[in-house]
């Protein structure tokens, strides 16, 4: 049995795109002047990663937008167990996937296929502590759960303590669990601090579950300043693919510029598409998120996180390059000028 599931096209519950203002304004209407002037697709299927937080939520609601551009079979494949993301998407079994910033990065470093194409949004984790933990320096010497090292969580609590000085190898003891998630750990208090990706600072909250916000990448600087997720193709089929990889790569950024202006339709969407079970979630996540493609530079993004983690010691090669060897801008900064807001 295959592990895709292509997506129901004809879901009773979906509010169809072509009725908001922004699609009709900017989307869905002009699409077929724009596709009447661009070169034919080289493929009509495209496969999604269905793996990730609710922030990556444009690629998870472009079907419609996708259908638009001329792909007629969409494909979304679910986690599969022991398989990282970046290696599923270099080995061809899916052709594009939102990564956090720090995890894309370490795979570029260790040359797998990957191209990062452009920036999604600003700001998304909250790193979490226990009452008395105020600031990042409190977390020296502390219990902070991840649920493996290497994953985006390990990275980007790593980094934060690495820029204040820590060293995140031996100042930190990293409680690992593949079982338990990180979250039940801290609600039973059995680690200090953990960094939490969407749903799980808002899961602490709505459970009444007394912590405190060490760092908000939504507001907090140096990381509200960068992506923390980054549109990402599989190498082969960006070279080979390139009005596809262009198509797909616009239809995602206009369902980006819907979550920023609609937040409660994108969230409908990722739970009507079962994305995500709760809406409450969904809504309070997108409408914070800082969907800011055009205005933040995705290449200083990668400059960023690459010497971070290479002081850490977690990368080896030089941010020049990480983005000659893993980044295509061409087909961003064409879409800037196309969709310009």
């Amino acid at each position: 049995m295959s592990t895709l599931r292509e997506t129901d096209e004809n879901d009773a519950n979906s509010t169809p795109f072509s009725d908001h203002p922004l699609i009709g304004a900017t989307g869905l209407m002009w699409a077929p002047r724009v596709l009447a002037t661009e070169a034919a697709l080289e493929t009509t299927t495209v496969r999604l990663t269905k793996e990730g937080a609710i922030c990556g939520a444009p690629q998870y609601i472009a079907e419609e937008l996708l259908r638009a551009e001329g792909f007629t079979d969409i494909r979304y494949a679910p986690p599969l167990p022991g398989i990282m993301q970046a290696d599923r998407i270099a080995r061809g079994d899916i052709d594009f996937g939102v990564f956090f910033a720090p995890g894309l990065v370490v795979a570029l470093d260790r040359d797998v296929a990957l191209t990062a194409l452009a920036g999604i949004h600003i700001g998304c984790f909250e790193f979490l502590g226990r009452e008395g933990i105020q600031s990042v320096a409190d977390v020296k010497g502390k219990n902070v759960g991840v649920q493996a090292l290497g994953s985006p969580p390990h990275l980007f609590a790593s980094v934060i303590a690495a820029h204040i000085g820590i060293d995140p190898i031996n100042d930190i003891h990293w409680v690992t669990s593949r079982s338990v998630k990180p979250i039940e750990l801290f609600a039973d208090g059995k680690i200090d601090a953990f960094l939490g990706l969407p749903p799980d600072p808002e899961d602490l909250r709505a459970r009444h579950i007394s912590h405190v916000v060490i760092v908000d990448s939504t507001v907090d600087r140096p990381w509200s300043q960068y992506f923390c997720c980054i549109l990402v193709g599989n190498r082969e089929f960006v070279q080979q693919h390139p009005i596809a990889t262009k198509r797909v790569l616009r239809a995602i950024l206009k369902a980006t510029d819907l979550c920023a202006a609609d937040p409660a339709l994108a969230a409908r969407r990722l739970v009507d598409g079962r994305f995500t079970p709760r809406y409450d979630y969904a809504l309070q996540t997108l409408g914070k998120l800082l969907y800011k493609w055009r205005e933040y530079d995705i290449e200083d993004t990668i400059r960023f996180y690459a010497l971070r983690l290479h002081e850490a010691g977690f990368i080896k090669s030089s941010p020049q390059k990480i983005i000659a060897g893993g980044t295509d801008w061409r087909f961003l900064n064409e879409l800037k000028r196309e969709l310009k807001a």
